[in-house]
């Protein structure tokens, strides 16, 4: 069954540099308020970065006739395409050097498009960066490095059809350039829903989350766009290829393994079938306060280890908690949130709330028939939240990003990452890096860093803390001074067996961690993989391998 051809149209415009919309970034006054929080901030923010002010040379290569069609060298679209928004892009954008530009940038409408563009730049050399929503954190949409004569941005977003609807398999085949308002307004009108909805919801697309395996809005459960795959099509260098469309499968290993998360190096997704959901119609949300943050762990952990699979299962260590305005007393917030198109779901809130409450909680507020603070949309089902401390976090987390980039206009430094450690290792990998980090922070600044946590996945076994660093950095110096930061932190990340990344995906600024993560095995194997797939080694180069 067909879906409608069209999303839902916005006539708000993007940043070039920063998050979001341009309508939304802090204003000048905000941005020294926001200063003011962090001492040794300046006065004034840094101006807002014009590409005009840019040196963008002219292209260093000529599409042919036949390509011409789908090619622009305006310099503007070139410099939004030249970077994703790591705080680390957005710097640089402010100080006016946001590295190398892409040449060109395509728009193809089809497979064969696709195909056709890598014939082109496999013959010349020309290397090939995929771009979806480029909401990247993590290098992954940038070229570095000279080894190639120019480079070409692949931008996928004309390709944002929901091509096909099979209610009775509750799936739909979805070209990978969508959107995530874009796609889920396709299958609105189906009564269903894809359901993933990470903090970059707005500004990505279905490729873009498969390709960096994306974590979304269940904090429990299916927490990643892996789950939802039925079937991928990728365009090669080496050739086309889809696999089957298939509930589940033992016949050796999984194809679609093979690109999930492989960031375009290996092949360009354009398709995928991906498995639905009927729109959730019953909702509960709770908040519950700590007075000990390891209690709260345990809290969690419990809950975690339960049958009650919670959609929402935040927890927000103090400094997270007051920053996001759930709490003002130290406390840390424990923020619930259950959902179900079937059943209502007040009894397994309950549960929940009796498991956090018997491990030192205090509060239990909660709320039914609204949206349950689940990190998604404001746009993705309506209704207010009940909870307030549940409203609070989850307006500020969407609002955090724009805050972080007036942070960055005054000169801050504000990284953030993320990770997975079992159980028994993530108490003291959250002590670790709260000290090491900040330590390494301060003495690189002169200013005294913040450093919270929250957890944003938890499993049975384990849980994904997110750290946000924040401090005054010192004029002209924040890239290295970020760079530092990083480093420590994969140091910790790695010293304690923690993933470099639980979601935000590899790209170019995780690759240390990454390459002492990878069995050696692994690796060979993907090498030989990329040899196969790309023999002119023009995808994405850098990311994930040499």
């Amino acid at each position: 069954m067909p879906a409608s051809p069209s999303g839902p149209v916005t006539s708000r415009t993007r940043s070039w540099w920063g998050w979001g919309y341009t309508d939304a970034h802090p204003d000048d006054a905000e941005c020294v308020a926001l200063g003011a929080l962090l001492p040794g901030t300046p006065g004034r923010p840094l101006p807002v970065p014009r590409v005009a002010d840019l040196s963008i040379g002219r292209p260093g290569v000529t599409p042919p006739n036949a390509l011409a069609h789908l090619v622009t060298t305006d310099p503007g679209v070139r410099a939004a395409h030249a970077m994703g928004k790591a705080y680390r892009d957005v710097i640089r954008a402010l100080r006016g050097r946001p590295g190398r530009i892409p040449d060109l940038v395509a728009r193809p409408t089809d497979d064969r498009e696709v195909a056709d563009l890598l014939d082109w730049a496999g013959g010349r050399g020309v290397a090939v960066i995929p771009f979806g929503g480029g909401s990247s954190v993590v290098g992954g949409v940038e070229y570095r490095g000279d080894a190639h004569r120019a480079v070409l941005s692949l931008d996928l977003t004309s390709m944002d059809r929901v091509l096909e609807v099979d209610t009775v398999s509750r799936s739909a085949r979805i070209q990978s350039g969508a959107l995530g308002p874009v796609l889920e307004a396709q299958l609105r009108p189906h009564g269903l829903t894809l359901r993933h909805f990470p903090q970059s919801f707005e500004f990505s697309t279905l490729g873009g989350w498969l390709a960096t395996r994306a974590g979304g809005h269940y904090a429990t459960g299916r927490t990643h766009i892996d789950d939802f795959v039925q079937s991928l099509s990728v365009v090669t260098p080496a050739g086309p290829g889809t696999s089957w469309r298939l509930p589940a499968s033992g016949a050796g290993p999984s194809p679609d393994r093979l690109f999930l998360g492989s960031e375009g190096a290996l092949g360009i997704i354009t398709e995928a079938w991906m498995r639905l959901q009927e729109r959730p119609h019953h909702k509960a949300s709770a908040s519950v306060a700590f007075a000990d943050f390891q209690q709260a762990l345990e809290a969690v952990r419990a809950i975690a280890r339960s049958d009650l699979s919670p959609a929402n299962c935040r927890l927000l260590d103090p400094g997270e908690a007051l920053l996001s305005g759930a709490s003002h007393d130290g406390s840390s917030v424990l923020v619930l949130g259950f959902e179900s198109a079937t059943s209502p779901v007040d009894d397994r809130l309950a549960s929940a709330l009796d498991v956090a409450l018997a491990h030192g909680g205090r509060g239990g507020h909660s709320g039914r028939g609204g949206h349950s603070g689940l990190g998604g949309t404001p746009a993705a089902d309506g209704g207010a939240p009940a909870d307030t401390a549940a409203s609070a976090w989850r307006s500020a987390f969407l609002r955090m990003p724009y805050l972080r980039d007036g942070l960055a206009r005054m000169g801050a430094v504000v990284e953030t990452f993320e990770t997975a450690a079992t159980w028994d290792r993530v108490p003291s990998l959250i002590d670790a890096v709260r000290t090491e980090v900040s330590s390494v922070a301060s003495k690189a600044t002169g200013h005294p860093a913040t450093v919270n946590c929250r957890l944003t996945h938890v499993y049975p076994d384990g849980a994904a803390p997110y750290f946000t660093v924040a401090v005054a950095g010192r004029p002209g110096d924040e890239v290295r001074i970020w760079d530092d930061i990083k480093a420590a932190a994969s140091e910790v990340l790695h010293r304690y067996r923690a993933t470099i990344t639980h979601h935000h995906a590899v790209g170019r600024d995780h690759r240390p961690g990454y390459d002492l993560q990878r069995p050696d095995p692994f690796a060979l194997a993907l090498r030989a993989a990329k040899d196969a797939l790309d023999p002119h080694r023009i995808l994405n180069p850098g990311v994930l391998i040499d």
